[in-house]
């Protein structure tokens, strides 16, 4: 099942300026539990296509359909609900609140699509342990190490249960050790629950471990590779 879809997206800044063209006509499938890196070099437009699948940023031209529903059509306030609801992002600078502990960071997405109180409990408890970090549901960010801060940046993007997680640059501030702990809860993830995952990533032990790879140049999809 195509759970994104991407026609013909081209994305220009500065239109009425000087034109920065990011994304030139990009059409991309993603399907229900794959493993997929969107590579190429610094300026390629791979994190313009990851925002753009968040409903982060708008095409320019073209339309984005995540599981079947245009979002390139949706108004502000209907994107901010369709991502609370569909989509989880995991981002290079963790991106916690720093006043709140790692199970209030978890749980927070739940608080604002209104879950109940047990069951945001029994789905934090459930997470932290899948992610390794039981014995840490009382901590605040800055009590943990960079790779647990990011494991519960994963936590919280699949509290919620959505369609797919759009990871940009999730391993760049990590270590190698911490890496490939956070790749290992991934891939289980992957391959156990079947959860979507999308990574735009310069990091070669993520490349590594994708089981599709997908590279952008200026703009454009220049190969497309699946590997077993």
């Amino acid at each position: 099942m195509k759970v994104i879809e991407t026609n013909n997206i081209h994305k220009t800044y500065n239109p009425k300026t000087i034109p920065v063209h990011a994304l030139r006509g990009v059409d991309l499938s993603i399907e229900e539990g794959e493993f997929t890196a969107l590579v190429g070099p610094s300026g390629s437009g791979k994190t313009t296509l990851l925002n753009i699948i968040g409903g982060l940023d708008r095409p320019t031209e073209g339309t984005i359909a995540v599981g079947g529903q245009d979002i390139s059509q949706l108004s502000d306030n209907q994107l901010i609900d369709f991502r609370k609801e569909n989509i989880g992002f995991v981002f290079q600078a963790y991106n916690l609140i720093p006043v709140l502990t790692a199970q209030e960071n978890v749980e927070f997405v739940m608080l604002l699509q209104n879950r109940p109180k047990a069951e945001r409990d029994a789905r934090v408890v459930e997470l932290m342990k899948a992610v390794g970090l039981s014995d840490k549901l009382d901590k605040r960010p800055a009590q943990l190490s960079g790779g647990q801060q990011q494991r519960v940046a994963v936590a919280r993007a699949l509290a919620p249960k959505p369609r797919f997680i759009l990871a940009d640059e999730p391993t760049a501030n990590l270590d190698s050790k911490s890496t490939a702990n956070l790749l290992d809860i991934m891939a289980r993830l992957n391959q156990e629950e079947n959860i979507t995952f999308v990574f735009s990533t310069h990091d070669q032990r993520v490349i590594d471990r994708a089981r599709r790879v997908v590279t952008l140049e200026d703009g454009k999809i220049v190969s497309d590779e699946w590997r077993s």
